[in-house]
C-alpha cells in the first residue's frame, strides 16, 4: 500500500470518522473479494472509492450498507440510523411499473415496511426529497420513462427519504451527461453541507477529484488513501491500473 509520495498512508481525513473498518475481509461464498482493509470514512465529506473493475468497490459499498457481511475484521459505524444505499441506475429494473412517487416511497420502508400506510410526514418526506431532487414534476411518470439522469434523482431522493446521515452512492453519474453529472456533485456537496457523509465509488476522476477523501481499491486490497488532490496523480493511477 502507499500514497502519492511512496511513503505509508496517512488517515484518509482528520476528520471524525463516520466508519471506520479494521482487516476487513469480505466476498461471497467462494470468491474473496475484500482483503485485509484498514480506513475510514470521513464524517460530514464526501469520499470517492476509486479502482478499476472488479477492485471491490460495490463489494465494499455492501457491506457498509450492511447487505454483504463481513468473512473477518470489523466494521464499526459512529451513529444511530442505518445508511442509505444508491444502486447504480441501470441496476434498477424497468419490469416494475413504479412512478416516480412510488420508488421514492420506498425509502421509508425501513421505518413503516412496505405493507403499511405512510403517515403524513411520511409523505412530507418524501414531497421533500423529491423538491430537493427537482423531480416533484414527474412525480406520476413511470420509472422507466425516465432518462438516465432523472432516474438517479429519484433513485438518490429514495435513498434522502430515508433521512438517514450516510448515503452510499454505486456510481451515481456513470452514464449520464455532463449537466447531470454537474447537478448531481452539486447535490453532494449540499447534502453535506447540510449534515451528511457521501459515499460514492466511481470511475469518474473529475468527480473523484472533487471529494474529499479518496480510497484507492486495487484487487480487493487499499492501495492507498488520503486526499484525491494528492492521491490522484498519473504516476498513482498508473500503478493502480496496471496489468497484474
Amino acid at each position: 500500500m502507499f500514497n502519492a509520495q511512496g511513503a505509508p498512508p496517512a488517515v484518509a481525513d482528520a476528520r471524525t470518522p463516520r466508519v471506520r473498518f479494521t482487516e476487513l475481509c469480505a466476498g461471497y461464498p467462494g470468491h474473496p473479494v475484500l482483503h485485509q482493509l484498514d480506513a475510514v470514512i470521513p464524517a460530514l465529506a464526501i469520499t470517492a472509492l476509486v479502482g478499476p473493475n472488479g477492485s471491490g468497490k460495490s463489494t465494499l459499498l455492501g457491506v457498509m450498507a450492511g447487505v454483504i457481511h463481513p468473512t473477518s475484521g470489523r466494521l464499526h459505524h459512529v451513529g444511530d440510523r442505518p445508511p442509505a444505499f444508491v444502486p447504480q441506475h441501470s441496476a434498477v429494473t424497468d419490469a416494475l411499473p413504479l412512478t416516480v412517487r412510488q420508488a421514492v416511497e420506498m425509502g421509508r420502508w425501513g421505518d413503516r415496511g412496505p405493507w403499511r400506510r405512510l403517515t403524513r410526514q411520511d409523505r412530507a418526506t418524501v414531497d421533500q426529497s423529491m423538491e430537493r431532487l427537482g423531480i416533484a414534476h414527474l412525480a406520476t411518470r413511470q420509472l422507466g420513462e425516465l432518462s438516465g439522469g432523472q432516474r438517479q434523482r429519484a433513485l438518490i431522493a429514495q435513498g434522502l427519504a430515508q433521512e438517514s446521515d450516510l448515503l452510499l452512492l454505486d456510481e451515481p453519474t456513470t452514464g449520464l451527461d455532463p449537466e447531470a453529472r454537474d447537478r448531481i456533485a452539486t447535490l453532494l456537496t449540499e447534502l453535506v453541507a447540510d449534515g451528511r457523509t457521501v459515499v460514492q465509488a466511481t470511475h469518474d476522476l473529475e468527480a473523484a477529484r472533487s471529494a474529499d477523501a479518496c480510497l484507492l481499491l486495487r484487487e480487493g486490497r487499499l492501495a492507498a488513501q488520503g486526499h484525491p488532490g494528492q492521491l490522484l496523480t498519473a504516476s498513482t493511477l498508473a500503478r493502480i491500473w496496471q496489468p497484474v
